[in-house]
């Protein structure tokens, strides 16, 4: 386990490689971005096989007193500062060190993100082939997915800050690689300025934990807010202002404006992007740091709040959105949202266990969006139809990744949203799983409506020049389809020491699968009542829509321009930021520059003009002012004497 940090280094090492030498090599240095991924992929597995028959004697290896978890981390000291204390003094020195840390929580990301960024790049073999810049797309995925990996392997928060922020930057050069499209470059800004504003309520908390702990330490962090080391207030602003962090990576309300627009970026980036790098880091975030927050319990609730706020509004929009890349994406928000309720009702096996459901599944529908893209050249859905007759494994495995998510029995997305309902039913208030259950159904019904009309019923006459893609998009695509059928069969106990995913992720307790029936059945009945209206509706056409467009155009309306939220920040950037920025720099020129920089500067010059005009050089000026200045003496003596 020790030798795990190795998984982000070998992509991060591949990076300048490709980046001077990629011209010159086969492929402009692909094979080099896939090798480091795929050598990342094995040492996971002797990551997990070593932490599996690792006990709390084996070195570095120890139970966590937050989670009850074997918990392995490795150190190294990266500099000291600071003076040691005397005996009528404390210790002054800070002391920074880089380190991983090993337990069920990082295990499972590692394996989510080394497999979904191995299936992307070798799917963007086909899909980017002739692009001008090819060698410097697979450098910047090879950053992307080392910075992803060593936020997840990171034990203190400085650590985690410096990967947090490498990915933003990674996000900003995939999401705008094709930049000399307009649409593309303000994109990419718009996400880097979004998630900036998040990133600095992180910061904040990073520090205020650190003026509280004196550490930078997680472990250290977490055993504080346990102890009451920390005030109850402090560690409610704490994981607050971390849970800020986790919103504008993880696109929660209100700072999920930029994930859409992040569609103008490739549709692998598309895929890596919302199945395992970027937006799983916010989730990641607040599960890793859920000692904080239980800690708080306020914060919970506020966590419950926004994740169900964003999972509802996100799954309204995707319901009406008509390009396929969008519906994808604001599903993403919307599952998004679902973990971080989860979270927020203590489900936390419930939402690592549906972030890497969703995680297969989602890479699994950008990379069918993305098939279906390469092989018609469109993406707008009311274009499309029938595409199953010419792109028939696109067709079934989009169909199976569609189906999981919508929470169709018994594909992966089924079993972790189960768990979510379980949890959200069991320990919060009624009107959050009656909401929740609403979610479900639009979930399940705008996924049906995404593969019904692109690919079943007629196929569209602009369409029959449509051709299925090339093997290496198939094949990655088939491996995702087998894990978004079968990954939620890890939830049961099986034959031997396997007890369920409960029995290795889990937060206080172990804890074993548990079926609510009547949750099940009634989630069951509505996923299966959406996808057949779909049917009905987009299909068969028996279910016209436009009287229901007709009877609720206002509603429509509104949630068709999503709610205006795009349309408030602009009015609120032109009409207020931009006012007080103007205002702010007259201010500046006028006021401080002008009077208090140059005004004492100005006032010494003109002085100084109006001084030197006694230095005539003439022996008579000087000596009448002598005479003068005597006469004046002799004055004001005998005005004294007197």
């Amino acid at each position: 386990m020790q030798w795990a940090w190795l998984i982000p280094v070998f992509s991060f090492a591949a990076v300048p490689l490709i980046i001077l030498f990629g011209k010159y090599l086969p492929g402009k240095g692909s094979p080099l971005a896939i090798l480091a991924i795929l050598g990342g992929f094995a040492l996971f597995w002797v990551t997990l096989f070593g932490f599996l028959n690792a006990t709390p004697d084996t070195e570095g290896c120890q139970t966590g007193e937050e989670t009850g978890a074997l918990t392995c981390s490795y150190q190294r000291t990266w500099f000291e500062a600071g003076f040691p204390g005397t005996d009528n003094d404390v210790d002054k020195r800070v002391r920074l060190t880089w380190g991983i840390i090993i337990d069920p929580l990082a295990i499972a990301m590692l394996g989510l993100a080394t497999l979904v960024a191995l299936m992307v790049q070798i799917y963007s073999l086909g899909y980017m082939r002739g692009d001008a810049r090819f060698d410097w797309y697979y450098a910047f995925h090879a950053l992307f997915i080392a910075s992803m990996l060593t936020l997840v392997l990171a034990d203190n928060f400085l650590l985690l800050y410096v990967a947090w922020e490498l990915v933003g930057l990674c996000s900003y050069l995939l999401i705008g690689f094709w930049f000399e499209r307009p649409e593309a470059r303000e994109a990419a800004k718009k996400a880097f300025i979004v998630t900036r504003i998040g990133d600095v309520g992180l910061l904040v908390g990073i520090l205020l934990l650190w003026s509280q702990v004196g550490s930078f330490s997680m472990a250290d962090a977490f055993a504080a807010a346990q102890s009451g080391a920390i005030d109850h207030g402090v560690a409610t602003m704490a994981a607050l202002l971390l849970f800020l962090g986790a919103m504008g990576k993880s696109a929660q309300f209100p700072f999920h404006v930029w994930l859409p627009d992040a569609m103008e970026g490739p549709t692998p980036v598309s895929a890596l992007i919302h199945a395992a790098t970027m937006v799983a880091a916010g989730v990641y975030l607040v599960a890793r740091a859920f000692p904080i927050f239980v800690a708080s319990g306020d914060a919970l609730l506020i966590v419950a709040i926004v994740g169900l706020v964003t999972a509802l509004g996100a799954a309204t929009i995707a319901l009406v959105s008509t390009d396929l890349k969008r519906i994808l994406a604001y599903s993403t928000i919307s599952h998004l949202g679902l973990m971080m309720l989860s979270l927020g009702a203590l489900g936390y096996t419930a939402a690592i266990f549906h972030l890497l459901a969703h995680g297969f599944s989602k890479a699994l529908l950008f990379l069918g969006a993305g098939s279906v893209m390469h092989g018609t050249d469109e993406l707008d859905i009311r274009k499309m139809g029938g595409l199953r007759k010419v792109m028939p494994i696109t067709a079934i495995l989009f169909s199976i990744g569609a189906l999981s998510l919508g929470g169709i029995p018994i594909l992966a997305g089924f079993w972790s949203k189960d768990e979510i309902l379980i949890a959200v039913n069991e320990h919060l208030n009624p009107v959050f799983i009656v909401l929740t259950l609403l979610t479900a159904l639009l979930s399940a019904l705008y996924m049906a409506r995404a593969m019904f009309v692109v690919f079943y019923g007629r196929l569209a006459e602009s369409q029959e020049h449509a051709h299925e893609s090339p093997p290496t998009m198939t094949i990655t695509m088939s491996l995702l389809g087998v894990l978004a059928l079968f990954f939620g069969f890890m939830a049961f106990n099986w034959p031997g020491d396997y007890e369920g995913i409960g029995s290795f992720l889990f937060y206080d307790h172990p804890e074993g699968f548990h079926f609510t029936w009547w949750l099940g059945i009634l989630s069951t009945v509505l996923a299966v009542a959406a996808f057949a209206y779909a049917y009905l509706a987009y299909v068969r056409k028996s279910y016209p829509l436009a009287g229901i467009r007709g009877r609720c155009s206002g509603l429509l309306k509104v949630v068709e321009n999503k709610y205006y939220l795009d349309e408030a920040y602009q009015w609120g950037v032109d009409r207020v930021v931009l006012v007080v920025s103007g205002f702010v720099a007259w201010l500046d020129r006028a006021v401080v520059n002008d009077v208090g920089v140059n005004g004492p500067a100005n006032l010494v010059r003109h002085l100084g003009v109006a001084l030197r005009l006694h230095v005539t050089g003439h022996v008579y000026s000087y000596a009448l002012a002598m005479a003068l200045g005597l006469i004046g003496l002799a004055i004001f003596w005998w005005i004294q004497s007197t």
